[in-house]
């Protein structure tokens, strides 16, 4: 063998190690790239669970917190929106405190009729309350009897009976009409909201 051919067959053998190393190294590095995607999209997937494993943890203690809020909640406010029971309540605080009712009225119901805005659908009387998801109020409208007129302290002790009641937990409006044979003495209009949570 003569250096020439000695030189082509270095030659052309150094080109194919050249040509195997190039492909070798495309092939590594596509390798790569495709391994980066994947533990990329691995660490994605870690992260996302992660915080999903967070917001559990902190979830649960939020209802672990505020559970006992909830139970207290149900108790106070009431999930039905009993008329009956509302009307007894108010008339012996107003008996309890000498008071005589001339009416207690709810607003007309909307059973059968097509639902008006503001109303919750499937609930006659109702509305939703602003703020509150889930928590519902019910207008009542007690008027003392116009016969029979009371002193100021009487509505005083009857308005806080109300407010402390479980069923009328506000007066949201009040008119007084002072009686024109005595001036000390009284009849009045009152709003209640009864609050539900149906």
């Amino acid at each position: 063998m003569n250096s020439r051919r000695t030189f082509l067959v270095l030659f052309v053998v150094n080109c194919i190690l050249i040509l195997a190393l190039l492909a070798g190294a495309y092939f590594a590095n596509s390798l790569l790239v495709s391994r980066s995607k994947k533990l990329v999209t691995q660490r994605l997937e870690t992260a996302t669970l992660d915080a999903q494993a967070t917001a559990l943890v902190r979830a649960k203690q939020d209802v672990a917190t505020y559970s006992e809020l909830s139970n207290i909640a149900r108790s106070i406010v009431p999930q039905d929106k009993d008329q009956a029971q509302t009307v007894r309540e108010i008339v012996n605080i107003a008996a309890k405190n000498g008071i005589k009712l001339g009416s207690i009225t709810f607003p007309s119901s909307t059973l059968g009729q097509k639902a008006t805005a503001g109303a919750v659908s499937g609930i006659s009387q109702l509305a939703a309350v602003p703020g509150l998801t889930g928590v519902l109020s019910l207008q009542i409208v007690v008027q003392s009897d116009p016969n029979a007129p009371i002193l100021y302290s009487k509505l005083l002790d009857f308005l806080d009976d109300l407010e402390h009641n479980r069923r009328t937990a506000l007066v949201s409006d009040i008119s007084l009409t002072p009686n024109s044979n005595n001036n000390n003495k009284l009849t009045f209009n009152l709003t209640l909201d009864e609050y539900l949570k149906p």
